[in-house]
């Protein structure tokens, strides 16, 4: 009886004991905080960094292809710059000397307000070619800018452009800037028509003042008015008749002359006749091109 009692309190405390080991261990998984997980990832979670797809090639222009702005022309760069100068201006009479062995019997042909017509034009560069005779023609801005084609015209037949500013106004009552902008204007018109910058100004009326005259030297052109006045602008003196434009040029003829004329149909039609007088009073023409330019 004693040995049954002893035996049964043995297995209650056998049983308390795995009762006391079960709940030991439950509780250490309970409701502790899990540890951080890791922000490094796995070997197998690894992605490779992203390389960028390799720019597509573009393939290179060829040199035929490529066109480049030309930088501006310095004046005097062609024609002008190949002729040794033959001729001198007097910067207050504008005539012309001759330097060294050149002949004194001389004019300077110049036609100013242009480019107005092809016909009339065309008839008028004839007609230089007729007598183997150059000329400068003073071409306005404005007018350039309506007929560039006649700007390649002149070039073209062997004739030299100047500068007549942009709006035939009276620049010596303008700022520097507006006569800049007035003789840059036009600068850039006929180098863009025809590849060279124009070495001649006139102003309009004569008048360029100290502001004109600095602004065509800093364009590297000679500023220049004239010292032989066709006056065929002038419809009271001359009436649009060719004859009395003529005889305006041949009544103040000189060795030198700067010879001062218009693109007007009168005077187209008078010219011909013109340069045939001046030759039979032993008088040749000179050629812009051989005209000295002081830089």
């Amino acid at each position: 009886m004693l040995n049954d009692t002893f035996r049964q309190a043995a297995r209650s405390t056998a049983a308390a004991a795995a009762v006391l080991l079960i709940a030991g261990c439950t509780a250490g998984s309970g409701s502790g905080t899990q540890p951080a997980a890791s922000l490094t990832p796995s070997p197998k979670e690894s992605v490779a960094p992203t390389t960028s797809p390799s720019p597509t090639t573009v393939p290179s222009a060829s040199p035929a292809a490529i066109t480049t702005s030309p930088s501006p022309s310095p004046a005097g760069t062609g024609e002008h710059a190949s002729k040794e100068p033959l001729y001198r201006m007097n910067e207050k009479s504008y005539r012309f000397a001759p330097i060294g062995d050149a002949s004194k019997k001389v004019v300077l042909l110049s036609f100013d307000d242009g480019p107005k017509e092809k016909e009339m034009l065309t008839s008028m560069l004839d007609t230089l070619d007729k007598h183997s005779a150059k000329a400068i023609f003073f071409v306005n801005g404005y007018r350039a800018k309506e007929n560039p084609e006649l700007l390649k015209l002149i070039q073209e037949r062997g004739q030299t452009i100047g500068n007549h500013s942009w709006d035939h106004i009276e620049l010596r009552k303008k700022s520097k800037a507006e006569v800049q902008k007035q003789l840059g204007d036009v600068q850039d018109i006929v180098e863009k028509e025809t590849g060279e910058r124009p070495v001649f100004f006139r102003p309009p009326f004569g008048a360029g003042g100290d502001v004109g005259k600095q602004v065509a030297k800093d364009e590297g052109m000679l500023y220049m008015t004239w010292s032989n006045g066709s006056l065929d602008w002038d419809l009271k003196a001359t009436k649009k008749d060719s004859q009395l434009v003529i005889k305006q040029v041949m009544d103040q003829l000189h060795p030198g002359a700067n010879i001062l004329m218009h693109e007007l149909q009168w005077t187209a039609d008078g010219l011909d006749s013109l340069l045939t007088k001046l030759k039979e009073k032993g008088y040749g023409f000179i050629d812009p091109a051989t005209i000295e330019i002081k830089s």
